[in-house]
């Protein structure tokens, strides 16, 4: 018999030609939709009749949005619904050369489903559970035959997530691992081969992280609006972490962290009682209408105002007057911060340490304009226009006017507090002073003044032309109306001001760093790769890099200072930074602007 050929691409397809998937929910019905476009045959099974029907009623509107949007013809469309049928019995999976199980992510449920098929499947059909959780060492020992079973985790939505994790447990035949790897190409997906452990690659950083932000919302730290912008704009990734729970479902969530810390007992890992809470009183996020958001109905993607949005604190402080602004330093960050307020129409005075460092830090900001010139952003007078308006000073005697004083020199706490010892001898009653630390306690510089309440953070982030996240952060010293004035100061910088408390790490690298510290924990433990580890946050989380290429951009020495002040913080063991991001510092290899990190780059 001739070997049957891909419908799309006119490849050879793969031996499993007929594909039973068990579990018709929302990521079984993908995995189908997926099987079904190249070339399968499927055999969607589900206890339920009335999910099956509305598996198949979901896969016609999803294959017609596909014909809309021309990523199918209408041919392609009628030959990929007629390759599925459904049924209500495991016993139609007895012809399948390949199962994909996609049921509750219960031991009990799947062990019994492995057990059945046992009894059904011919010897050669291989068993893949979809499980994110659980182990599949576990399951595998359950069988009768566990050379043939492992894990094959899709993403959500399956037909779009271009990531798949191909699992083995020490059981699993090498030629089941290599035949169900070659199916995932023959897919268009990108496998990732990785041992078996819950949350494997891409959930195990995922769901540390936004169980992090869950515990972060659930002190009050921050609003749930606040830290989903923060990770948005502060990392550019395509959702805010609370939001994604609701996507995944905060019970689904409870139950991975659950599994992660049962092996790991990383208290990173031990689910935020909110999740809990929420769980248990079935607000599980979207699909039940209610999470940390409520939606216009369950399944809908449409936040409403709801309860849960905490009310606005009804200040009557108003903001004090800013025409002029000092930034204190002369590196990229203090020419960025520069840039910005100059182009939002402030009169700025760039001070350093001396007249050459600052007049090389308004050259590079003339430079930045430039650019933004030579792209249309900008024209040549308006470029004019606004480097004319900073004026460089070697001394910060400069800032005796200044309305606001934006300090952004290292990133060293007695430095620091020596600047702003002496910026309140230089400037006038009533400035308002700012840090733009990302790590260090606002209030310590604060402290060095005689006038705390006029101290308060403003983190940018870098590029500050580009990126349009500051965290303004409060301390328990900060005036009312400093508060105010510096978000009023945002808005017409057109940046977008969330507000936190005055503790290590803020928002953004409070939730990032421990994240990229456990990447580098799984390298160190030879569970994955760092290549599989980027392919994975990068497909399988949206993530715009994967961690150590945003380590090797961050630099490694400066990612091993902020770990440490993280650590120092909180004191969790969990967050004590990797041995490997130690020895590489020692070593340095910081990244990129050293040519070696966790990568080797050319130099320039």
């Amino acid at each position: 018999m001739a070997t049957p050929l891909s419908p799309q691409s006119g490849t050879p397809l793969s031996p499993f030609k007929t594909i039973a998937v068990v579990g018709l929910g929302t990521m079984g019905t993908g995995i189908t939709e997926v099987l079904a476009k190249a070339g399968r045959e499927v055999i969607g099974i589900d206890i339920s009749e009335a999910q099956a029907a509305k598996s198949l009623s979901a896969l016609e509107a999803s294959t017609a949005r596909c014909v809309e949007r021309g990523r199918l013809t209408e041919q392609e469309r009628a030959g990929a619904l007629a390759r599925v049928r459904t049924a209500t019995d495991l016993a139609a999976a007895a012809d399948a050369d390949l199962v994909i199980e996609v049921a509750p992510e219960s031991y009990e449920i799947k062990q019994q489903i492995f057990r059945e098929l046992d009894g059904i499947v011919r010897p050669e059909t291989i068993l893949a559970t979809g499980t994110n959780a659980l182990s599949v060492t576990r399951l595998a020992a359950d069988s009768a035959r566990p050379e043939r079973v492992l894990g094959l985790h899709f993403f959500n939505p399956a037909p779009a997530m271009k990531l798949v994790e191909v699992v083995s447990s020490v059981l699993t035949a090498p030629q089941a691992v290599a035949a169900v790897t070659d199916l995932a190409i023959e897919l268009g997906k990108e496998p990732v081969a990785i041992g078996d452990r819950p949350g494997f690659v891409a959930d195990g950083l995922l769901f540390g992280y936004l169980n992090q932000a869950a515990a972060m919302y659930e002190a009050r730290y921050a609003s749930r609006e606040d830290i989903d912008a923060a990770m948005r704009l502060g990392c550019g990734l395509p959702m805010g972490p609370l939001a994604l729970l609701d996507l995944i479902g905060i019970d689904t969530a409870r139950t991975v962290l659950e599994a992660m810390y049962a092996e790991s007992r990383d208290r990173l890992h031990a689910p935020a009682p909110i999740l809990k809470q929420l769980s248990e009183a079935g607000l599980t996020g979207r699909k039940s209408g209610r999470g940390f958001y409520s939606y216009a109905a369950p399944g809908s993607a449409t936040v409403v105002p709801d309860a849960l949005t905490p009310a606005e604190a009804d200040s009557k402080a108003t903001s004090r007057s800013v025409r002029s602004v000092g930034v204190a330093g002369s590196g990229t960050m203090a020419s960025g911060i520069a840039e910005v307020f100059a182009k939002a129409g402030y009169d700025v005075v760039l001070a350093a340490r001396s007249e050459e460092k600052a007049r090389t830090a308004k050259a590079r900001i003339g430079k930045s304009l430039s650019r933004s010139v030579d792209k249309g952003r900008l024209t040549a007078e308006a470029a004019a226009q606004i480097l004319d308006r900073i004026a460089p000073a070697g001394s910060y005697d400069a800032f005796a006017e200044v309305d606001l004083a934006v300090e952004a020199i290292a990133e060293d706490l007695e430095i620091k507090r020596q600047l702003f010892a002496t910026l309140d001898k230089v400037c006038k009653p009533g400035a308002v002073l700012a840090t733009t630390t990302s790590s260090l306690p606002v209030v310590a510089c604060a402290r060095a003044t005689s006038r705390p309440q006029d101290v308060i953070g403003m983190h940018f982030f870098n590029p500050a032309p580009a990126m349009k996240l500051v965290e303004v952060v409060r301390t328990v010293l900060t005036a009312d109306d400093v508060h105010a004035t510096v978000r009023e100061v945002c808005a017409k910088i057109k940046k977008h001001a969330v507000d936190c408390g005055d503790r290590a790490g803020f928002i953004v690298n409070a939730l990032l760093f421990p994240y990229l510290n456990n990447a580098i924990k799984m390298v160190e433990e030879h569970y994955a790769s760092l290549d599989d580890i980027d392919a994975a946050m990068k497909l399988g989380g949206g993530y715009p890099m994967g961690p150590f290429e945003l380590l090797d951009v961050v630099g490694l020495d400066v990612s091993l200072a902020i770990e440490k002040v993280l650590h120092r913080e909180f004191r969790d063991p969990g967050l004590a930074p990797a041995p490997l991001l130690e020895h590489l510092v020692a070593a340095g290899c910081l990244g990129r602007k050293t040519g070696r990190g966790f990568r080797e780059y050319a130099r320039r």
